[in-house]
This record gives C-alpha cells, sequence and structure tokens, in this order.
C-alpha cells in the first residue's frame, strides 16, 4: 500500500505543475511522513536500482543489493573531497556511468565562502524536481497561515553566468540552475507569486544594475507584491540599504518615465523600457512615504502596502542580519525559508508561524535517504554509528549524511542540526551551524553560533551610540605565540576608541566555552583582537566572490576566514582602520 502511495506522490509531484492546490500537497506531504522510515528504505532502493552499476558503487561490493543493511555495511561515508575526482572526470567529459546510471547534463557551483573557492557538485532533473517539492509544500503551510491570492513577489534573485565545463556540461551556482529551469518559472506562476522583474534583470551581468531594477520594478508594481523574498536574508537587507541612496533617483525614474543611464546594459534597458511610464502620482506616493519615515522603521510595508510577509532563509549565517531586516520589516512578519545546500534539499518549513530564531525544518524522507551522526564521542574515541531519519532522539544533536539521486552516497554535509520534535514519523530538524566551521587553537572549540552571540553582545554597547554592526567576520591568527582570535567588524559609523575597547573585551568573555576561558587565563591563547574595516570592505568580499562565478543570491558572508581564504583575507587586512587587543583577562 505505502509503495503504491508512493508511487502515486511521485507521479504527482513531477506532473502537476500548471495545476496547484495547496491542501492537496499537504495531504500528500502527511501521507509521505506518516511512515517515514519505509519510505526511506523505498527512496534508498529506488537510487541503488538506478545507479547501482555506477563505477562508484560497483567497487564497494554491493552486488545489486539495494537494502539500508548492505548499502550502510559496504559503502563509506565521505566528503566532497573524497567524490571530487570522479566529479571532475564527468565534468571533463567522461560518459560512462560514474556516479549515477543517467548522464549528468549540469554541474552545480557552490558559494564557495566557506573554503575560499566553489566546490561542483552533479545536478540533474530529479534535484529539480525535489526543489519542487520542497517549493510547493512549503508554500503550501506557508499559504494556509498567510495567504496570497493574484500577487506579485518582489524577489532579489540573482543568477549568475552559466559556463560549459571542459567536457560541455553547463555549470552555473545551484540558484542559478534552478531559476533558468522552465520548472521554476510555472511552479512560481502555479503558486500565484510570478517575479516582478524580468529575466533580463534576474540573468543581468551586472549585480548593481540588476538590483537597481529589482527595487524599481517593485515601485511599479507596488500595489500587487503580496511577497517580498530572495535566498538569503543578507540579499534582502542589502537591498533596502542600497535603497537608502538611491530611492530619490528610482522616484525621478517613475515620474519621468525614464530609465536611469546608470543601467547600461542593452537588453536590462529594453526590458526595463516595456514597464516605465510616466507615472507622477506614483512618484508622488512613493516620495511622500519614504520621507515621512523615520530611519527607515517600516520601509518595505511603506513602499509594498499590501506585502504579506518576508521570505528567506534566515537562519545560521543569516541570523545576524535580523534585526536590520526587522526594522525594514516593522509589523510584516519574518519566515524563514526551507532547509537545503548546493548538494540539495532536506526540509521543509511546515509551521511558518515560528519566529526565525526558532524555526524547524521537516524533513521529506522521499527526496534523499539520510542519515545522521551522533554528535558525541565513543568511549574507544571511535565516531558515533549513523543513525537512521526515525531513530534520531527529541533534543539531541547530529551532523546529516545525504544519499542523493545526482551521484552522492553517504555524503557528510558538515551541518549540525538539534532534533527539536517531530512531524508523523519524520523529524523536524532545527539547524545549529556548520560543524567545520570552527575557531580553535588550543583546546577550545568556538562554533558559528559561539560567534554570533559574542558579537550581538558587543554590539549592543554599540546601539546607546545609535551605531550598528554592518558586517562580521573572524580568524584565528597563529602566526603570533601564543595565537589569537581576531575579529573583524564593519560598522555603520565612527565609534570612539573608548566605546570600541570596551567592546573588545566584551568579545573576549563573551566566548564562555570552557577550553577557551581556561586557555586564556593562563595565556595559552592570547588577547582578542578587535579589526575595524572600511565603509564597504563586506562588499568587497562579495565583489570577489561574484567574480570568482557566484551568484550575489547565494553569497553567504564567511564567518570564520580559513588560511585557504587568503584573497579575502587580504581584503580584509589591507581595509583596517582601527585595532585594539582585549585587557579582559590581564
Amino acid at each position: 500500500m505505502i509503495a503504491i502511495c508512493y508511487s502515486k506522490i511521485m507521479k504527482t509531484v513531477v506532473e502537476k505543475t500548471e495545476k496547484f492546490d495547496p491542501q492537496e500537497v499537504i495531504e500528500e506531504f502527511e501521507v509521505l511522513t506518516r511512515d517515514a522510515g519505509k519510505i526511506q528504505e523505498e527512496t534508498l532502493q529506488k537510487i541503488l536500482e538506478e545507479n547501482g552499476g555506477t563505477e562508484y558503487l560497483q567497487q564497494w561490493g554491493l552486488n545489486g543489493k539495494t537494502d539500508s543493511l548492505s548499502f550502510k555495511n559496504c559503502v563509506p561515508i565521505v566528503t566532497h573531497k573524497d567524490l571530487e575526482p570522479y566529479i571532475h572526470r564527468i565534468a571533463d567529459g567522461d560518459l560512462s556511468p560514474i556516479l549515477t546510471g543517467k548522464p549528468i547534463t549540469t554541474i552545480s557551483l557552490s558559494s564557495g565562502t566557506t573554503q575560499g573557492k566553489p566546490k561542483f557538485v552533479p545536478f540533474n532533473e530529479e534535484l529539480m524536481e525535489s526543489t519542487m517539492q520542497i517549493f510547493k509544500t512549503s508554500f503550501a503551510f506557508r499559504n494556509r497561515e498567510f495567504p496570497v491570492v493574484n500577487g506579485k513577489a518582489l524577489q532579489f534573485i540573482y543568477g549568475s553566468k552559466q559556463f560549459k565545463t571542459k567536457g560541455g556540461l553547463a555549470a552555473g551556482t545551484a540558484t542559478t540552475n534552478v531559476y533558468r529551469n522552465a520548472q521554476f518559472k510555472k511552479t512560481m506562476k502555479a503558486m500565484q507569486t510570478p517575479c516582478c522583474s524580468p529575466d533580463e534583470v534576474i540573468f543581468g551581468p551586472d549585480f548593481q544594475q540588476s538590483l537597481y531594477c529589482h527595487l524599481l520594478c517593485g515601485l511599479i508594481f507596488r500595489d500587487e507584491v503580496q511577497v517580498v523574498s530572495s535566498t538569503f536574508a543578507h540579499s534582502i537587507v542589502h537591498a533596502f540599504r542600497n535603497f537608502e541612496q538611491v530611492w530619490q533617483e528610482l522616484v525621478t525614474n517613475i515620474r519621468d518615465g525614464v530609465l536611469s543611464s546608470r543601467v547600461t546594459v542593452p537588453s536590462m534597458r529594453a526590458a526595463m523600457s516595456k514597464l516605465l511610464k510616466p507615472d507622477p502620482e506614483l512618484a508622488d506616493t512613493i516620495f511622500n512615504k519614504c520621507s515621512r519615515l523615520s530611519n527607515w522603521y517600516g520601509l518595505i510595508p511603506a513602499l509594498f502596502p499590501n506585502t504579506r510577509y518576508i521570505y528567506g532563509i534566515m537562519t545560521g549565517s543569516m541570523e545576524p542580519y535580523l534585526k536590520k531586516l526587522r526594522h525594514y520589516a516593522g509589523e510584516l512578519p519574518l519566515l524563514s525559508a526551507d532547509y537545503g545546500s548546493s548538494e540539495g534539499w532536506i526540509g521543509a518549513n511546515v509551521n511558518p508561524e515560528l519566529p526565525p530564531e526558532l524555526v524547524t525544518y521537516a524533513v521529506l524522507p522521499n527526496i534523499g535517504y539520510f542519515e545522521f551522526i551522533p554528535l558525541m564521542e565513543n568511549l574507544d574515541g571511535l565516531e558515533p554509528t549513523p543513525v537512521g531519519l526515525t531513530e534520531v532522539k527529541l533534543g539531541e544533536e547530529y551532523e546529516i549524511v545525504v544519499t542523493n539521486f545526482a551521484g552522492l552516497y553517504r555524503y557528510r554535509l558538515g551541518d549540525v542540526v538539534r532534533i527539536k520534535g517531530f512531524h508523523n514519523g519524520t523529524p523536524e530538524l532545527q539547524f545549529i551551524c556548520r560543524r567545520n566551521l570552527l575557531l580553535s587553537i588550543n583546546i577550545d572549540k568556538n562554533t558559528e553560533k559561539d560567534l554570533q552571540l559574542a558579537v550581538e553582545a558587543a554590539a549592543k554597547i554599540l546601539s546607546d551610540e545609535k551605531l550598528e554592526v554592518v558586517d562580521f567576520t573572524s580568524h584565528v591568527n597563529v602566526s603570533a605565540d601564543p595565537g589569537h582570535y581576531v575579529i573583524f567588524w564593519e560598522l555603520s559609523g565612527e565609534a570612539s576608541e573608548e566605546i570600541l575597547k570596551e567592546c573588545c573585551n566584551c568579545l573576549d568573555i563573551s566566548f564562555v566555552d570552557a577550553g577557551y576561558v581556561g586557555s586564556r587565563k593562563v595565556n595559552a591563547i592570547g588577547a582578542l583582537e578587535l579589526r575595524i574595516v572600511k565603509r564597504g570592505t563586506f562588499h568587497k568580499i562579495l565583489d570577489h566572490f561574484v567574480g570568482l562565478g557566484a551568484a550575489v543570491s547565494q553569497f553567504k558572508t564567511p564567518r570564520c576566514v580559513g588560511p585557504t581564504n587568503l584573497s579575502v583575507l587580504q581584503i580584509l587586512s589591507s581595509n583596517v582602520v582601527e585595532s585594539y587587543f582585549s585587557t579582559a583577562f590581564c
């Protein structure tokens, strides 16, 4: 019975793009999650049946077995580094069945912000189908709480350039591969939230020009905008920081019906000229709305009065932008988008009423096979044995291991999650941090979350001066003896030396990890250093990654700049204007 339901659901997911019934999608999700364990076994069986004859799987001696026990006994847990040689052979044109039975025709690029360079990841139609399934599932639950009808979405999305690999495969960021797929547009139309901006803007070659046109399109369709969104919260904040600088120019464009000379790309100018007509009344409305705002509080609902919510990924490295986003949002709810990565999707936000800090993601058991490594050490020093999707325990933390339809088998995603509950038989995950983003010198271990909490504590000192931390990152300086933490801050204005010294001390004592505190007390770790960088420094980092082929909407500020990220470290170091050392442990 379950197998019949599963086949029916998969067929529905693929075929129902033109028509969209939210209640039907919810019902399908309930069926999938009701017997998640069984669906997981069937999903793994399907993956292994399709790809069992590949070079990669054959070397592990599965011999046609498709059960989970044989799979776990034979196939090792790997990282991207282990699969890299196989992926590069595919990218270079090897057409033999290396990782998948069917040829891979597209390569996704990760953002590259963690390791300093993008990773190549296989992308195929199965991943596209799971993307659309995630989108539709979360939208169905979201629309039940915050209905939108026949509106538009102001989406700050940017497709990077696609290029051909040595073997002729199309390569681009994961978001670009999704935006360029015909299914994406059909799905957005079916969900009654098509993008305000034409393709020429989304895929424009110049990010700043695209951003300007996105804002202009949103204003032209201001009464129709019901959703403001981007892949990451950072892009929304960045867009409206930019709006503060160019709003009067945008108003003039609308008043005169003439596009700014700053937009020079011919295709963008041609597309915008079809939308832009002289509209003095709209120009006056926008001018009056902006003029009456106090420090831009509530900017988004002032500009787009029919907006129901703001939507994007708001967890992990995006949490530091929530304060500014709430400032622009006023009373509008912030809804966190779904959980996935360049390697594929994992879960949907089916509890949209939760604030971003508490958001959870229900794993879809049919889009991949999932294992979870407990975050604890065995007495023998070996890594704990991974458990299955339905074997995780409430309140425990795990690292996720993914097997998908695009050639990743027992692949360590590097994400740490906590089990917050269950939706029927499938767990609801809360994202905690990236496992490999650790500040560590001696016996200290501080995660991205620990860094964020330290920055938030110190930033409160700045709030009395009406200043804010625009962005931040960190670095472990081991060239000095003893090594020490370096925190880079970009500020919204100038702060006094006294205030910054206080902030530096606060940062140091806010790292409460016992290994850090103990090491600081005996000087095994040196005094924390706070470096203030010029305004616009983090924009230079964004430009650097865009230059490497990353899409702006996929960009994440690297929270810990490691030794392999020399280019970013050079940008930061060359823009330092002030430096302070903590005296907290003297």
